[in-house]
């Protein structure tokens, strides 16, 4: 990184609503440039209290053709588990959308794992010749994932002709959070950026609000890495919102060409 590009954030004050666990490279690398990271959790992670189900899976793991993870904690909170029980079995595959998971996966050595180059949504997985309609039908499909969530992947699959089976293995929570610092800042004009990464982000920040996004926040610019989050921030009543591309990546060079170009 050039000394110009270290300070390419200097004085910026940008929120970070990643869960706490998974907040430390994107602060990290904001601080890199010159801005100052603050941390506002809008989603807590939090293992199950009855993994019970988890552990079941676990006995009869060999049966499926293909596991997915959703997420990095998908990854975590399953592989945690799973991998106590037994070893992976080796005719299963492993499949998952985003960097983020991949390095997960990396981490518990997974080097073979089905998962879009381009696009990071469960569209880009469903386009991958794995899961296209003639390869799906007859296989047996493992979700992973937290309670809840979209049905897309496991619908459009359905539909192809496979059989999926969800397993939860992790939660989500609305964590106890103040916003008063986020609204302090705002109302001194010392708040420069809100970063959002997930649909369910955006609606529980709005629930840490109050229900309703104040005039003094909703002027802030908010990057967001996808259509759909974009489309909750607007919605929720965010009038300068920023589409970036996916990842730390994305977000971090879109917040650089944002203030550049506002300085000029």
């Amino acid at each position: 990184m050039s000394a110009s590009a270290a300070q390419s954030l200097a004085g910026r004050r940008i929120v970070v609503t990643r869960p706490a666990e998974q907040a430390d490279a994107l602060c990290e690398e904001i601080a890199r440039r010159g801005g100052t990271p603050i941390r506002f959790p809008v989603m807590a992670i939090e293992p199950l209290d009855d993994p019970s189900a988890l552990r079941e899976l676990a006995a009869r793991l060999d049966g499926f053709d293909y596991a997915f993870f959703v997420s990095p904690n998908a990854v975590r909170h399953a592989l945690k588990l799973l991998l106590a029980e037994r070893g992976w079995p080796a005719r299963v595959a492993v499949s998952t959308v985003g960097k983020g998971s991949e390095r997960a996966l990396a981490e518990h050595g997974f080097d073979k794992v089905i998962a879009p180059q381009a696009g990071f949504d469960s569209e880009s997985v469903l386009a991958l010749p794995a899961f296209a309609p003639e390869a799906i039908r007859g296989r047996r499909v493992v979700v992973f994932r937290g309670d809840g969530g979209r049905e897309l992947f496991g619908d459009t699959l359905r539909e192809r002709g496979a059989e999926v089976e969800y397993v939860t293995c992790y939660r989500r929570s609305l964590p106890q959070a103040a916003p008063r610092v986020l609204l302090d800042l705002a109302a001194r004009a010392e708040l420069d950026a809100l970063s959002l990464t997930s649909s369910e982000g955006v609606r529980n920040l709005v629930a840490l609000l109050g229900g309703d996004v104040p005039p003094e926040l909703a002027g802030v610019p908010v990057f967001a890495p996808h259509p759909r989050i974009v489309e909750q921030a607007r919605l929720a009543g965010f009038t300068r919102v920023i589409e970036t591309a996916p990842g730390d990546a994305g977000l971090l060079d879109a917040l650089e060409a944002h203030f550049d170009n506002s300085l000029g």
